[in-house]
Formats: C-alpha cells, sequence, structure tokens
C-alpha cells in the first residue's frame, strides 16, 4: 500500500492574510507532495511499504545508507503534522489541562512562548521547533532538516516548520515576524490538547 498525500485540514485560503493560498500550493501541493512520491519511490517493493510512517522512520532512524528513506518518511510525517499543528483563527492562549501542564512543567504561557520562539529563531538554516511530551513532561526542541521527535521517543504536541518554504513567499526574511505570527494566530491548541490527551 502505498503512502498518502494527505489533503490539507482547511480550505487553501484559510490560514490568509497570514499564509497565503500561494503558500501553501508550493508548500503542501509541490514539497510535501515530492517527499510522498521519493518515499513510495525509496520503499517500493521492500519490508518497509507497507508499515506506518512512524514505523518506517524508527526502523531506519541512524543508519546512515538509509537516509534516505529516513528523510522522506520523516519530512512526510513532519509535514502532515505541521498542517494540524495551524488552523484559521487560531494562536493565543491554550486552556484546559494543556495550561496547566503549560504552567507545571514550562513555568507558564509566556516562558513557553519566550522557549518556542527561540528554538524556531536559533534552529540554523532549515528545521523545526516542537512542543513535546518527554518522560511525562513538556519540553520544547528544535530538529535539523528532516529530523523529528519520532525518532526521539517523545510526542510532538505542536510544531512550527521553519524551512525558508515556509514563510518566504509571505514574510521574506523575517523568520521571527512568521514564528510570532504563527503563535498569535495560528497555532492550533485544540490538536495540541488533543494529542497531549492522547500521551496521558
Amino acid at each position: 500500500m502505498a503512502f498518502e498525500h494527505p489533503s490539507l485540514p482547511y480550505a487553501g485560503n484559510a490560514l490568509e492574510p497570514h499564509i497565503s493560498a500561494n503558500t501553501l500550493d508550493f508548500h503542501h501541493g509541490k514539497h510535501h507532495a515530492t517527499y510522498v512520491t521519493n518515499l513510495n519511490n525509496l520503499t517500493k517493493d521492500t519490508d518497509l511499504a507497507d508499515k506506518s510512517l512512524e514505523d518506517v522512520i524508527n526502523a531506519v532512524a541512524g543508519d546512515a545508507a538509509k537516509a534516505g528513506i529516513f528523510n522522506n518518511a520523516a519530512q512526510v510525517w513532519n509535514h502532515t503534522f505541521y498542517w494540524n499543528s495551524m488552523k484559521p483563527n487560531g494562536g493565543g492562549k491554550p486552556s484546559g489541562d494543556l495550561a496547566a501542564k503549560i504552567d507545571a512543567d514550562l513555568g507558564g504561557y509566556d516562558k513557553f512562548v519566550e522557549a518556542f520562539t527561540a528554538a524556531a529563531t536559533t534552529q540554523f538554516g532549515s528545521g523545526w521547533a516542537w512542543l513535546v511530551l518527554d518522560g511525562g513532561k513538556l519540553k520544547v526542541t528544535k530538529t535539523a532538516n528532516a529530523d523529528t521527535p519520532v525518532a526521539h521517543g517523545q510526542t510532538a504536541l505542536l510544531t512550527i516548520d521553519v524551512w525558508e518554504h515556509a514563510y518566504y513567499l509571505d514574510f521574506q526574511n523575517k523568520r521571527p515576524v512568521y514564528i510570532g505570527t504563527f503563535l498569535e494566530s495560528l497555532a492550533n491548541w485544540d490538536f495540541a490538547a488533543a494529542n497531549l490527551a492522547a500521551a496521558s
């Protein structure tokens, strides 16, 4: 069974004016689609072809000879997770159990914003910033290129993509403005809360 290119969880123009339909057309319609095509080509007629993305990632993580499979599988997973980490009219502060967990583990929402912004801003080159559950505690992490919490035994709750193609058409080189916009207007805290609940 071939790996599939999932549809966006909202219309292509639903995140405007923050992220344009043009950006999503390139990012989801071309970049993400290419990772899916590459992964299917690399795993065709192998024992990985019928595994889940998570199982593929964990099966090849750290194997230099299978770096191409890891990179494409992880990017398919990361991008699918990223689309769900945003929603129209998102952003602002989380509530309920997630807010309480952020208070307990990270020192409050403002401390989270500070740590998440720093991780996303200081990720040199391409990569991701994440809110993850690791050993029962919330942490803010960052990964380079295609690396993913899946390969590190962590449960991802929320992510921002800081590869330039994620924001350059809308924000040019202003990565910090993109990060602020994500937190203020796009972050899908319902998705993050559901991920926390599922892991608890």
